[in-house]
């Protein structure tokens, strides 16, 4: 067994989670008998395997009782970003046809979306907190059911978002198992053979349960027994407060996190004391060599570095040692075999630059979107997936990456997806063409730029560039949003209607600029 079921049966005093700003506990037992219960009232209404629910949450415990009960049923599991407008979060609703909603009023847009944006699919809408229009209250909803588990019980998994070929997110469905809910898991079992994950560790989240990352390593140590301390809002000096006050051991951190770390007052950083910490794995977004440099300086060869997806196809993983022979490298292959290929498909020699193919790992799909899921298999050997992204590997086997092949935004550890934008842009009256890209930041890594041709060159001014940013804002959350935009006289499009973005880019990007992961 690798469950959480398991812990609560040995040690259901023992905390799963605890959120690190207002010390709030749910024990093993708590959660076990809070997930059973909420399975109930699930199956009650009609679920069965295959179906699915969303979750729009801030970081809370509820989070992970709601997962919990949802997996051991069958469900498919969407989380949703408290970021996402009402109008970006009923388009995640809608494309995954989730029949249950889990929200609380202390999201933003809430109200909105229950008032007027929900998608006919969503059958029920269950508030954790106050009282939305149309919600139920999920605690008296399931309070006289049993906290028993359900005799029928079987695996489900979660469903996150990624982009698709229009810019709009597009969840990644992997196949359900069809097993026991309880039964052994590979993220589990990569948790505890490459990060020594079990009962006595103490990992601290210190980012949103909506992304991949956190939700799944989280879920992970709940399967290995291990206790999560989530912090509602990452700040360097929460952090270093909370692994010092908790004796944290592992924690996984974006690379902005330790450019914020970092630029704490030294001796303020240095007066916390974190011995307890052993590892830190970092992954998501590029890390700037002198950056990765200064925190293995500081705290020691403790980092680990993997580079992989949602889509599960594959993944690397590096060392502290071996990155200091290999500076700038994401490692090895530790799940899959790795392929570098022409856009023809030949595979190519080492230090030779092209697409990364993995074989070997999930046979995943793009939900409603099967050009994009073809797209990502190798046009010789379906088998072989990739992420869109290029790179080489050395003579000793380890990968570097050069580029992405989508110019996906990555700022501050989430994907940003420009094509949405683009078209808000230039939906605008005053605009005939834009483009959006990601330019260097030194906290962020990527911050998002537009590069816009107006309809009249004598629109080229900063008043526009506000009413723009102000545009976008209207319909997109922020962190979409461009934080500038520049005017050109023309964009570099090709007769067949191409972008060429990297054009673009290299206007903005220095030559020995990090590779973009």
């Amino acid at each position: 067994m690798s469950h959480p079921r398991q812990h609560a049966a040995e040690f259901a005093e023992r905390p799963a989670i605890i959120m690190a700003e207002s010390g709030a506990i749910l024990t093993y037992g708590e959660m076990e008998a809070k997930a059973n219960q909420l399975a109930h009232l699930l199956r009650d209404l009609g679920l069965e395997a295959g179906a699915t629910i969303a979750i729009l949450l801030k970081n809370c415990p509820d989070y992970f009782s709601i997962y919990w009960a949802a997996q051991r049923i069958g469900l498919y599991i969407a989380p949703i970003s408290t970021a996402f407008t009402a109008q970006e979060a009923a388009y995640i609703l809608a494309d995954s046809g989730a029949r249950i909603l889990f929200i609380s009023e202390r999201v933003p847009h809430a109200r909105a979306l229950v008032e007027d944006g929900l998608p006919d699919s969503v059958e029920h809408v269950f508030s954790i907190d106050g009282a939305l229009p149309g919600s139920r209250n999920w605690n008296e909803a399931m309070a006289s059911l049993p906290s028993t588990p359900l005799i029928n019980e079987t695996a489900g998994f979660h469903m996150v978002y990624s982009s698709g070929t229009t810019g709009k997110p597009k969840g990644i469905r992997q196949p359900l198992s069809g097993g026991p809910a309880t039964a052994p898991h590979p993220l589990a079992d990569r948790a505890r053979d490459n990060y020594g994950i079990g009962p006595d560790s103490v990992y601290l989240s210190p980012s949103p349960l909506y992304h991949t990352a956190p939700l799944a390593f989280s879920t992970s140590c709940h399967r290995l027994g291990a206790t999560v301390i989530v912090m509602e809002r990452f700040t360097p000096e929460g952090a270093l407060a909370v692994i010092q006050r908790h004796g944290v051991t592992i924690t996984q951190m974006v690379p902005t996190m330790f450019v914020r770390i970092l630029r704490m007052p030294a001796a303020e950083r240095l007066g916390y004391d974190i011995g307890s910490l052993k590892t830190v794995i970092h992954a998501a977004a590029p890390c700037p060599v002198d950056i990765k440099r200064q925190m293995i300086d500081w705290l020691g060869p403790i980092l680990l570095e993997y580079y992989g997806g949602s889509e599960g196809n594959g993944s690397t993983s590096i060392t502290s040692e071996e990155w200091l022979q290999k500076p700038g490298s994401v490692g090895k292959a530790n799940w899959g075999t790795i392929h570098i290929c022409s856009d023809a498909g030949e595979e190519l020699s080492a230090g030779e630059q092209g697409l990364v193919y993995f074989e070997g790992g999930w046979d995943f799909k793009y939900l409603n979107d099967e050009k994009k899921t073809r797209d990502a298999r190798h046009p010789l050997h379906p088998g072989w997936s990739t992420l869109g992204d290029v790179g080489y590997l050395d003579e000793d086997g380890y990968l570097f990456l050069t580029d992405r092949k989508s110019f996906m935004i990555i700022s501050g550890g989430v994907n940003i997806y420009p094509q949405e934008i683009e078209d808000r842009l230039i939906s605008h009256p005053g605009v005939l063409d834009a483009a959006v890209i990601g330019v260097p930041d030194s906290e962020m890594g990527e911050e998002v730029k537009a590069v816009v041709q107006p309809l009249n060159p004598d629109d080229a001014t900063i008043a526009f560039a506000d009413e723009l940013i102000a545009w976008c804002r209207s319909s997109l959350s922020s962190i979409k949003c461009p934080r500038s935009v520049d005017f050109v006289e023309s964009l570099p499009r090709g007769d067949n209607g191409k972008l060429y973005k990297r054009q673009i880019r290299k206007r903005y990007w220095p030559a020995d600029a990090p590779s973009i992961q």
